[in-house]
């Protein structure tokens, strides 16, 4: 098996990326997915192979984690839960076809493009004179939400993430729902769309992935071992979001999608600070 440093690493991804889940409603793939693939090239896992587990994985993870947060969110605010819903119904067939996609196709082109988008939209949350829940650009409804929902669910599949870094400005651009609104509908919705996701995972790791203790494309040690400590940072996130200014909440926010946007395009600062 691993060293023991392999599961302490395990131990404070759970813990960060679960607190961020929470806090922000994007579900902590953004975390996961880097962080375990360092694990397990660290202890010699082909890269390839890494990269598929670490997605994988990072999907299985993110269901129990959201779901935490939504739990606590909806106790605060209940009309989170239906639109979040409405949302996910989508997603989850998105999230299916972007993992079915993550094995045939090569995603640069699409990183690119939404990496622009991350950057555009992060500095209109930083600098930008639209106020926290202005009247929407369209209307919340079916068409709408299933749109968008599918579209969010699809790149969920493909990069390994809960969505919650597009779905949050989507709702807060298109819809004008408050950032705090976004955030916990958000946490309903990946809760639900990475099971898409997971589903083709688990398809497409079959009899491919030689590591034990595996369901697919799923590493059960990393799963077990991370939602045990991301599950309850992921309540005490949540609980959190209310007592903070929203100014703070845009602001951390949006140097999340700078991240994700940097990360897009190939230069991942995590994975350049431990040296990979």
């Amino acid at each position: 098996m691993f060293p023991i440093s392999f599961y302490i690493g395990l131990i404070l991804i759970g813990i960060f990326a679960g607190f961020a889940s929470g806090l922000l409603g994007v579900g902590g793939g953004f975390l996961m997915v880097p962080l375990q693939f360092f694990l397990f090239t660290s202890v010699g896992v082909d890269p390839s192979l890494a990269m598929m587990v670490s997605l994988g994985t990072s999907l299985a993870i993110i269901i129990p984690t959201a779901s935490s947060g939504a739990y606590q969110h909806q106790k605060k605010n209940k009309s989170i839960v239906k639109p979040g819903i409405r949302l996910a119904i989508f997603g989850i067939l998105g999230g299916f076809c972007g993992g079915i996609l993550a094995n045939i196709i090569p995603t640069n082109i699409l990183q690119i493009t939404f990496a622009i988008l991350l950057f555009v939209v992060a500095l209109d949350m930083l600098f930008g004179s639209r106020s926290d829940g202005e009247k929407a650009l369209m209307e919340f409804n079916l068409l709408n939400a299933g749109i968008v929902g599918f579209l969010i669910g699809i790149l969920s599949g493909l990069l390994g993430i809960g969505g919650g870094v597009f779905l949050v400005p989507s709702l807060c651009i298109l819809f004008g729902f408050t950032l705090i609104e976004a955030i916990g509908t958000s946490s309903v919705f990946i809760a639900f769309t990475a099971i898409g996701g997971l589903i083709s995972y688990i398809y497409t790791g079959f009899g491919v992935n030689p590591m034990p203790y595996s369901l697919g494309y799923i590493s059960l040690v990393n799963f077990v071992l991370i939602v045990l400590f991301s599950v309850p940072m992921a309540s005490i996130g949540a609980k959190l979001v209310y007592k903070m200014p929203k100014e703070r909440l845009k602001q951390i926010f949006a140097i999340i999608l700078i991240y994700m946007a940097i990360k897009m395009i190939g230069f991942d600062p995590i994975s350049i600070l431990l040296g990979l």
